[in-house]
């Protein structure tokens, strides 16, 4: 048996009164405008999240993650931000925020909003002005402006895609060119400004002061940059390594940043938490986890793996490592508002993968660009693959971050019109990349209604017939549904929580993978097809399918006490 260890523990484990309170926690993913709607404009506001409190306390988790809610044109799901201290106005006021806060603490829920520090609305009154001031203003200086290349300026400054396709420059009035790493709407800033610092340190203080426990720091890694003329193209930047020095990926200097807030969140007591939404190198992860920078890093490992042993054991191997190297606990994640829902990704081929193990393209793409019909989804399988991934997340040490949804079993919708699509990845990248409206769609709360309980109006994307099947109000009334196996397995996770360490268990076979926690917490899942017979000892505590004895199903998990 092999033992795995991550940063020891200093706090009694799931006492959300304790400054440790996130590091094994359960944090549900609430992306408000698909959540609930309380006015009935097809919206999900902020009301609508209030009016469920009772349903995300009885789910048992221990936090909710709020993606962004502020005042936003929408170009990016609200990712768009024109506004930091504020509420759109679609979903609500700060008063409506203040309700919403206390009903969660009330139940004894954690609250973590997004914060998205990297660009801002095209909308935010600082473009706005620098729009307005022309060249060479202190107002063009808190965002990226170039003169653009050619002989008159009519060229971008340099050949750069953008994330979601496209130029990454965008021309204004008067000929200079701004930046965008994301979507057109979406101005890059300079975080070598001095004000974009300091409204940032202001914009933490207005939310903490409200009583928020926590940030999610949006594209962690992307704050800083270092655009020395003449910019390199898109080929070179490609090509350099991401050691720190990146032009703008990764840098060192963004750690600077970072332990600013560092002190502002220190100086809350608790302190406030933050998680860093980083996509780099694993050797750089425990970089943004450490205590003295934003104290914890998502671990996305998971989203891009098959539903296989060999990659999950490694996956878990590795993220522990990470996490005891930066004194964090690691985070387990295998659904958000970014990517297709697990049950889908597990119901359809394995992605092909480069030598290195990663995958080729994104997982159920092409699924997607064909409406769902090819290759054929294989719904029940991905459910019960889903099932099983979850319990056998939960069992691990570390916090666990749950979509919402994913405890309903929900699929991901694919057949959305072309003319109700919101994702500006499908209208800049036609053909090769239908976006991320299917994870977003609406919540089905009953069977019937004109959006199935999100709202008396309708849904802005939606709602597939096959939702009513999954609508709390069905799963509610039947013990065996995907939502009275995630409320049975978060409160058992809550009893059988313990230090942050587990110990492999060898099963004899490279498909089924097992490991005990420090109390005789044991879990065994099988990522096969052939049966597999559990050891004797222990009582089975939780399955995510039916078993039949002592023996464990194919594409199942169960967890095992006083092992």
């Amino acid at each position: 048996m092999t033992t795995v260890h991550s940063a020891p523990l200093t706090a009694k484990l799931n006492d959300l009164t304790t400054p440790d309170w996130w590091r094994q926690a359960v944090v549900y993913q609430v992306y408000p405008r698909s959540f609930a709607d309380a006015d009935g404009d097809g919206i999900g506001d902020i009301r609508g999240v209030t009016s469920r409190v009772p349903y995300l306390k009885e789910l048992g988790i221990d936090a909710v993650w709020l993606s962004p809610f502020y005042p936003s044109a929408l170009a990016d799901g609200g990712y768009d931000v024109a506004d930091y201290r504020d509420v759109d106005p679609r979903l609500g006021t700060l008063e409506d925020f203040d309700e919403m806060l206390r009903a969660l603490h009330g139940a004894g829920i954690k609250v973590v909003v997004d914060i998205v520090p990297n660009h801002t609305s095209d909308q935010h009154e600082w473009f706005q002005e620098a729009l307005a001031a022309g060249r060479g203003s202190a107002a063009r200086a808190r965002y990226i402006f170039r003169d653009g290349s050619g002989p008159d300026g009519s060229e971008p400054p340099a050949d750069w895609v953008s994330v979601f396709g496209g130029s990454a420059w965008e021309r204004v009035a008067d000929g200079q060119w701004y930046f965008h790493n994301f979507a057109v709407e979406q101005p890059d800033l300079d975080w070598s400004n001095p004000e974009v610092r300091a409204d940032f340190v202001k914009t933490l203080r207005f939310w903490s002061d409200r009583g928020v426990d926590g940030f999610r720091i949006d594209v962690a890694h992307m704050l800083t940059k270092d655009f020395v003329d003449p910019l390199p193209s898109q080929a070179e930047l490609d090509a350099m390594p991401r050691d720190g020095n990146h032009p703008m990926i990764d840098r060192d200097d963004v750690h600077e940043v970072y332990a600013e807030w560092r002190e502002v969140f220190d100086s809350y007591d608790p302190p406030r938490t933050a998680v860093a939404e980083a996509w780099v190198e694993p050797s750089r992860i425990p970089l943004y986890a450490r205590a003295e920078s934003l104290g914890q890093a998502f671990n996305f490992d998971l989203l891009e793996a098959d539903f296989d042993a060999t990659q999950f054991r490694r996956i878990v191997g590795d993220n522990l490592a990470l996490a005891g190297k930066s004194g964090s606990s690691t985070t387990w994640v295998l659904s958000n508002h970014d990517v297709v829902r697990h049950a889908t990704r597990y119901g359809l081929p394995d992605v092909e993968r480069d030598d290195k193990g990663r995958p080729t393209r994104k997982h159920g793409n092409e699924w997607l660009l064909s409406g769902g019909t090819s290759p054929v989804l294989d719904t029940e399988r991905g459910l019960r693959r889903a099932r099983a991934a979850t319990l056998f997340v939960l069992g691990l040490p570390g916090s666990a971050y749950v979509y919402q949804g994913e405890e309903l079993g929900l699929h991901e919708v694919a057949a959305i019109p072309d003319s109700q699509r919101q994702d500006p990845t499908f209208f800049r990248s036609p053909g090769e990349d239908i976006g991320r409206d299917g994870c977003r769609v609406p919540l089905p709360w009953s069977a019937s209604g004109s959006s199935l309980g999100f709202g008396d109006g309708g849904a802005h994307l939606p709602q597939p017939e096959w939702f009513a099947d999954l609508a709390v109000s069905v799963e509610e009334d039947d013990p065996r549904s995907t939502l009275a196996l995630y409320r049975q397995a978060l409160a058992l996770r809550r009893l059988l929580q313990t230090g942050e360490s587990l110990e492999w268990i060898d099963t004899g076979r490279e498909d089924v993978l097992a490991f005990r926690r420090p109390n005789g917490w044991t879990v065994f899942t099988n990522f096969g097809e052939t049966p597999y017979d559990l050891p004797d000892g222990g009582a089975m505590s939780l399955s995510s399918h039916h078993v039949e004895g002592r023996e464990l199903p194919g594409e199942a998990t169960v967890w095992i006490s006083g092992a």
